[in-house]
């Protein structure tokens, strides 16, 4: 009996040990994180146009009704337009979810119009090795205001731009000082000096990594209230951009609008000239259609389109003169159309003067355009000079048969697979081989072939 209470007693202990190591184990484990939680991530790569503007506002509001604790924004840019980059900005201040800028990877920037979008995040990090600034404006061939439009227009667009630049900066706690640099002297600077200079707030080699490093940091968003940010280990949802939007930030391209036109203006040139094929036409249609939806995302001028189609016109009546000028002068035209392609001022836009029209597009296309008008007039020369094989004339030197006797009063021949009447001065007989020396209508002039 003593010795089943002492088991007893044993088993209450054992079990009662247990219980306290659950106990333990269950306060000392971190609470699961919430399945619904995460964070959203978008990304601009190229030029601040209507279709990239879009996306990046659209995220925010993805992010907002999906539930997501903060939006990541991947930035590498330089600059594009105002008006889509202030659309962004105010999509960005009016954010319910904290917005997140990382300049990354490595070799990318935030030129121009990217300053403005990575001032308006709540919190903004760079890669090693990038750089964020130069926000003067520029006309989009990468041209200074003041030369193009004057320094009473260039003060009115630089004044606007300070303090819009400002007034994000203020309002995101960062250096007010710096972003009014970035628009006036061109200012850039390297992450780890963007970092001393309160334009951002860390450098993170990579997004992970940035979200690890800002996990517990309390933000402000829209209407006032306070956010703490939950970003470690976060469940990342990437949104892409729509088919629109994406088609449209594709064609934002001064090389590409500049083949686009060309193609648009040789098919339908081609089709015009030659009806009937319907192919150039349609590819010309269809070119065009997106040459113009790509227009209207850059300032395009519409006095470099008409040089251009009078490149390609001049081209094409190379081929029926073979003179050489036109086709030299349709070649310069091709060139000058798209040096002037992109306006040259245009105070709505804010990029890098590295992003204009590319001579490396320019000269290789009126090349190819050249030398393919120039092989074709070569072969059409070639084959003017070769006796003609079709029609009345076409008939004169081919061989053929006598069919019966052929005298000056009449006959017939068996020439090119058919029965001809046929006359000869000196009487032919039957079987014997003849050559055509005339045709007059429908009878032919014949002889025996000399010996």
């Amino acid at each position: 009996m003593r010795d089943h209470v002492d088991r007893m007693r044993w088993r209450r202990h054992a079990l009662r040990g247990w219980l306290l190591a659950l106990l333990f184990v269950g306060l000392a484990a971190p609470a699961a994180p919430d399945a619904s939680s995460f964070v959203a991530r978008c990304e601009l790569e190229g030029v601040v146009d209507a279709g990239s503007g879009a996306y990046l506002s659209d995220c925010v509001k993805r992010a907002e009704d999906g539930g997501a604790s903060a939006l990541l924004v991947r930035l590498d840019t330089p600059g594009g337009s105002l008006e889509a980059t202030r659309a962004v900005v105010r999509a960005f201040l009016g954010s319910h979810v904290p917005v997140l800028v990382w300049v990354g990877p490595s070799g990318s920037r935030a030129g121009s119009a990217g300053v403005f979008i990575a001032l308006a995040s709540n919190v903004s990090a760079m890669a090693p090795g990038t750089n964020i600034g130069a926000a003067h404006p520029v006309g989009a061939g990468g041209e200074d205001v003041e030369q193009e439009g004057g320094e009473e227009l260039a003060r009115k667009v630089e004044n606007d731009t300070v303090a819009f630049a400002e007034g994000i900066a203020r309002q995101r706690g960062r250096n007010p000082e710096w972003a009014a640099a970035a628009v006036r002297d061109s200012a850039s600077v390297p992450a780890d000096r963007a970092v001393e200079l309160r334009v951002v707030e860390l450098v993170a080699p990579t997004e992970a990594a940035f979200l690890s490093a800002i996990d517990g940091r309390r933000v402000e968003v829209a209407g006032g209230d306070t956010v703490t940010l939950a970003t470690r280990e976060a469940h990342v949802v990437s949104l892409e951009p729509g088919m629109s939007q994406r088609v449209v930030h594709a064609l934002a391209q001064p090389s590409l609008i500049y083949l686009l036109f060309l193609v648009a203006a040789l098919g339908l040139v081609v089709e015009l000239s030659h009806p009937g094929g319907v192919a150039p036409g349609v590819i010309g249609g269809v070119a065009l259609v997106l040459a113009l939806m790509a227009s209207a995302t850059l300032p395009v001028r519409s006095g470099a389109l008409v040089l251009m189609l009078m490149g390609v016109g001049l081209i094409l009546a190379e081929l029926f003169v073979t003179s050489g000028l036109l086709g030299t002068a349709g070649v310069g035209l091709l060139i000058l159309g798209g040096v002037f392609l992109v306006d040259r001022f245009e105070p709505g836009w804010f990029v890098d003067p590295s992003f204009r029209m590319s001579w490396g597009v320019m000269l290789p296309t009126a090349l190819v355009f050249a030398g393919t008008a120039v092989f074709v007039a070569y072969r059409s020369a070639q084959t003017r000079r070769l006796p003609q094989r079709g029609g009345d004339a076409g008939l004169v030197g081919e061989a053929g048969t006598a069919l019966g006797p052929v005298t000056p009063s009449g006959g017939e021949v068996f020439v090119h697979g058919e029965r001809w009447r046929a006359v000869s001065f000196t009487p032919i007989r039957e079987g014997a081989r003849v050559v055509v020396r005339a045709v007059e209508g429908l009878t032919l002039t014949v002889a025996e072939p000399m010996p």
